[in-house]
């Protein structure tokens, strides 16, 4: 055992230096969404105390840079700035976000309903924070935080993948979106939804793996869309339990064919016994 603790010593001596701790991460990601939306905690800032937190969330942010600052392309601090300089525009998508989920869910009753307990909206949130990262060539903390909205919601969004406004997941649990989806304005999905890759090969890293989906389209729970080269055409409805690994044209409707037969009871003749 000694031997194994030498050697769990020097890996985590190397590992330390070198990566970011995940629970600092876990916070980061917390405290910044409790930023954007205060009342999540029932905080009223005053201004002052606003410039304040926004301070506290860059020295933190800085601080898991400066874990990573050997795989960086620009200073920590330099990245720091324009990732605060993006929360504006970040915050507007979120409310766009926000508003469309109250236009499509009739359980909806606020905006500050779905802030506050809508998984999907977390799931998006964290989205839209670790993509602006990955863009800033960020190694690792991105991935960290979509994994950290994948636990505690269901939702897996790469942070890689690409959406555009008015997103709207509907329950969300086990829906998968690819590092390399491409989805358009005004887009709805239900839960169980997968926009994945037709195959998984390590050749295939830097090419396009998973589907296009352009604006206005709705896809319904359960539903796999698998492909680079898959688009889904604007304003197009896929059913749910679809399968697609091709291409469909704008204003499609995709569903899956079910047959019914009506039996007579008559017909059955062995008595059923279940023993459980």
């Amino acid at each position: 055992m000694d031997k194994f603790a030498d050697y769990l010593h020097g890996i985590n001596q190397r590992c330390c230096e070198e990566l970011p701790a995940t629970r600092e991460t876990y916070a980061f990601i917390e405290d910044t969404i409790d930023f954007l939306f205060p009342f999540r905690n029932k905080v009223s800032y005053t201004l002052k105390e606003f410039k304040l937190e926004l301070s506290k969330l860059e020295i933190k942010l800085e601080g898991l840079l400066t874990s990573v600052k050997h795989r960086l392309k620009q200073d920590p601090a330099q990245i720091c700035r324009v990732f605060i300089g993006k929360l504006p525009g970040i915050y507007s998508k979120l409310m766009l976000d926000a508003e469309a989920f109250m236009k499509f869910d009739p359980a909806a009753e606020s905006i500050e309903e779905i802030i506050l307990s809508y998984p999907g909206f977390f799931s998006i949130a964290v989205y839209r924070l670790s993509h602006e990262l990955l863009n800033l060539k960020v190694p690792i903390l991105p991935r960290i935080m979509s994994e950290y909205a994948h636990g505690k919601t269901g939702v897996d969004i790469h942070p890689g993948a690409n959406i555009g406004e008015s997103f709207f997941i509907d329950h969300g649990t086990g829906t998968v979106i690819g590092e390399t989806a491409v989805i358009g304005n005004n887009v709805k999905i239900y839960q169980g939804v997968t926009l994945g890759a037709l195959f998984v090969k390590k050749s295939l890293a830097k090419k396009k793996r998973h589907p296009t989906i352009e604006d206005n389209v709705i896809i319904y729970a359960r539903s796999t869309i698998l492909g680079g080269d898959t688009r889904i055409g604007h304003d197009s409805v896929i059913g749910g339990n679809v399968w697609l690994t091709e291409s469909v044209q704008p204003f499609s409707v995709v569903y899956q064919k079910h047959h019914v037969v009506v039996r007579d009871s008559k017909e059955i003749s062995d008595q059923i016994n279940w023993v459980i």
